[in-house]
Formats: C-alpha cells, structure tokens, sequence
C-alpha cells in the first residue's frame, strides 16, 4: 500500500480547500521531522494548500519539501515575546487566510501569532497553559512515545488511534541543482563522503573524524565536511588531516551543506539535524549515537547504519536508567574502526 493513501490516516476530506499553517519545531532535525506532518495532512486534506513557518536558518529546506507551498520566515527570537514582531507576524498570516494552524510546539509564544491572525482553528496540545491562544485542544502527549509522534498526530482526526508507521520526510534536490553546485564547486567527478560533525553537546560529537576522513581520502574518495559556523574549528582540523582531497565546506549557508550532502556517495553524521537532512534525501547515511538512543532520536528514514557504544547496543528504548545523556565517554568509546567498517559495508558496489 502507497503510505500516502493509508487509511490509518483518517478519512479524506477533499471539500476543505482552506489554506493550512504548520508551526513546526524550527532546530534543523526537528524541522525535516515536520515534513512527516505535512504529507500526512496531505492525505487527510488533499486540496489544502499547505504553508509552514520557519527561520531564516531552516528556510533553504522548504525549497525541497514536496507538498509545500511557501515558507513562511520569521525572525522571532527565542528568549523574549517580541510583541510587535508577533504583531508583524500575524498580519502577514492574517493576509494568507488560513483555516487551521497546526502549532507543533508546546510553548505559549508559538501560538501567540496563530492567534493574533485569528486563524479559527488553532490545534496543539495543552502545553504552557495556552488557553485562548490553542481552540483545538489535544490531550494524551504524555503517552505518545516520540517527537514525530505527538508532531504528527495533531494532523490526525481528534481521538484518532497512532498509525503503526508515519510516512518519511522527503527532501527532492533536483539532479541539475546539485550538479550545476558540483561544477561551480570544482568537487570533479570523483566519490565523495560527507562528514558532519556537529550536533548539540560535546557528549553528541564523535572525536575521530579526523582520522575516518585520513582513511576515506587515502581510499580516493573525496570529503567533504559540512555543518555550521559552530563547526568551523572541527572542519578546518577535518580537512587539514586529510589532505587535498578534502574541503571544509562548513559555515553559515544551510542550503550549500544540503547540496553537498545530496552529491555525496555516503554521509556520516553525529546524532544531529543533518543527520536527518541526509537521510531525507536518500543518501546512504551512518548515525553516530553517543548516550542518545537510536530508536528515539534516529530518522524515520532507514539509516545504512546506526553505530553506538558496545555497552548500549541492542538497546531501543530511552537510555535514561543506563546512560546519562551529557556523559561524553559513550560517544568517545566508539572506536574508528567501528565507524570505518560500517562505512566500507555501505560503500560496498
């Protein structure tokens, strides 16, 4: 059965053409997550067209959201209400006349444009108390097991039961787009590897990279480091250990790192957003999980390979009685052999 007609998903209401708003987490791996939400609204409601908002950062992913009509960026900060840019906001969704906003996060300052716009229907969780702000209320977080799970099922019909199995994110980058990127580039035509290695957290950061692009390089394959200005340092070391055959291409420009990401004949990344926008764009992808637990945190969509500590193998479900989450010894324990053998496993013809 093709998952976009799965029944599971609620009835199909194509009457209803009224524009719909999703408000999605807007950190890079929760965002690409919040593809999962647009394509089942999609098939609950086939003739919506469908926005979402998002940052300035995340923005460049919209572009390969099948399903999506437009971005809609803001540029709210995260520690202050900002009323007037809330204010500047909800005029600008008031003008789209949207039917229903999906609000995704459970803080009170999301709502607070929706419902300025004075979209009828505003749908979320009972979250920070936001009475008034949240007219569609959803009860039972607590016992949804996941972040897609409780993202996903307020697109889902009220007291509907979770489906066995959310559809994927996808992110389409056009053949051409990431060609015309690898000529402007220089990259030629040989193989290529992306390493990402960032994420939130040092206890999150796999240390031997180095020496994983030392071992690729020496292979013939290119690399290419990607991530963001946080990245910059670990990017710079990458590169100059393995030589001329690698390119720090880390910085400020999200959407170079998602074409990259989209060349490469492999990706390896940390438990980390550009883990899930590699695996949304069907590039083979190894996730590397420290003390952060694979069943909870990896992709829906298939990794070539989920690598972690020998003494957490085997383990699907939160690590929380096994493993405190900031210890940085999980992720170091991981040797580079154990890393290597699961990149040679994936590059096998």
């Amino acid at each position: 059965m093709n998952i976009d007609s799965d029944p599971s998903f609620g009835p199909v209401d194509a009457a209803d053409t009224r524009p719909l708003l999703i408000v999605p987490y807007n950190w890079i791996g929760d965002f690409v997550r919040g593809h999962t939400v647009v394509r089942v609204a999609r098939q609950r409601w086939p003739n919506r067209p469908v926005d979402i908002l998002t940052t300035p950062l995340c923005a460049p992913l919209v572009d390969y959201m099948p399903g999506v009509r437009n971005a809609i960026v803001h540029d709210l900060p995260r520690s202050r209400l900002a009323l007037d840019r809330q204010r500047q906001l909800a005029r600008r969704l008031r003008a789209e006349s949207y039917g229903t906003a999906l609000v995704m996060p459970r803080t009170w300052k999301s709502a607070l444009a929706p419902a300025l716009a004075g979209i009828p229907e505003r749908v979320g969780f009972v979250g920070e108390v936001r009475f008034g702000l949240i007219n569609r209320w959803r009860w039972g977080e607590r016992a949804l097991p996941r972040l897609i799970d409780k993202n996903a099922m307020l697109a889902l019909p009220p007291g509907a039961a979770r489906p066995a199995r959310w559809p994927e994110p996808q992110l389409r980058l056009p053949a051409p787009e990431v060609a015309a990127w690898r000529q402007a580039g220089g990259f030629g035509l040989e193989p290529a590897v992306a390493l990402a290695p960032g994420s939130v957290g040092a206890h999150k950061r796999w240390p031997f990279y180095p020496e994983l692009a030392q071992a690729l390089t020496a292979e013939g394959f290119q690399v290419w480091v990607v991530g963001g200005p946080g990245e910059r340092e670990a990017g710079r070391a990458i590169a100059a250990a393995a030589g001329p055959r690698a390119r720090d291409l880390t910085g400020t420009d999200l959407r170079q790192g998602v074409l990259a990401i989209a060349g490469a004949a492999l990706a390896v990344s940390n438990d980390s957003g550009l883990m899930h926008v590699a695996a949304a764009t069907g590039t083979p992808t190894i996730g590397i999980f420290g003390p952060t637990s694979p069943w909870h945190w990896a992709p829906l969509n298939p990794l070539a390979a989920a690598v972690q500590p020998a003494s957490l193998r085997g383990v699907e479900m939160p690590y929380h009685s096994i493993a405190k989450r900031d210890d940085a010894s999980y992720i170091a324990s991981i040797p580079a052999a154990d890393v290597w053998d699961a990149v040679r496993a994936a590059l096998r013809p």
